[in-house]
């Protein structure tokens, strides 16, 4: 069985159509990419893949489980457990360092661990910046706390909604080749969200959302 199955998904928004029947598959361990303009979907697809959205019809399953039919509390457990989230805004605590910034998701999904922090930021590359606060951090440093934030639960499912938005070419690379190193070290399933057509071309697979809809569908060229 697939990692993921998605089944005629329909989100509405009132009147507004986000989603028009979406199908599809993704099997474990795939890094996939999904690209579309601006009001394509994509993003209210991957809330609803991670949990943090629920359709208005379909039917949405992850490891077997379907995860629209569970209730708050499990689906709270579900994203605790099960998924890592990376968003284009780092949120960031601004008085805190960046080892005090993962304690912090750490505590939200069981509890704090200093020495895990400090791990989950080795990871990343970041040993060397432990005790820096945002501020004094560039926006690619910033975006790979968040990278750490959302390792700390070692998630099956990684999903990123435009990680890349805010940074240049040069640090947009340097995180692209964290999360495939990363990704070839660990196993787990991306799927990630952009606009942007050198971003999409990472990974191993790309689908083209336009008005709601799942236009194309195609493995990445390595």
């Amino acid at each position: 069985m697939s990692f993921i199955i998605l089944k005629n998904i329909v989100k509405e928004y009132g009147p507004a159509h986000a989603l028009r029947g979406v199908s599809m598959e993704i099997q474990k361990g795939q890094w996939v990419n999904i690209m579309g303009p601006s009001g394509s979907g994509k993003s209210t697809l991957l809330n609803i893949i991670g949990g943090l959205d629920t359709p208005t019809s379909g039917e949405v399953f992850v490891e077997g489980i379907k995860i629209n039919a569970l209730s708050e509390d499990d689906l709270a457990c579900f994203r605790r457990e099960k998924t890592g989230f990376v968003f284009q805004q780092s949120h960031l605590v601004p008085y805190l360092d960046a080892v005090e910034n993962v304690m912090l998701a750490q505590y939200f999904h069981s509890m704090a661990d200093e020495e895990e922090a400090v791990g989950a930021l080795t990871r990343v590359g970041l040993e060397h910046r432990l005790k820096h606060r945002p501020s004094q951090l560039s926006g690619g440093e910033q975006q790979r706390i968040c990278i750490a934030r959302a390792l700390t639960n070692d998630p099956v499912l990684l999903l990123a909604d435009e990680p890349t938005g805010n940074l240049d070419r040069e640090n947009t690379k340097m995180i692209l080749e964290l999360l495939k190193k990363l990704h070839s070290e660990e196993h787990f399933t991306i799927i990630l969200v952009t606009h942007d057509p050198f971003v999409s071309q990472w990974g191993e697979r790309v689908l083209m959302m336009e008005d709601g809809s799942i236009k194309s569908d195609a493995p990445i060229n390595p």
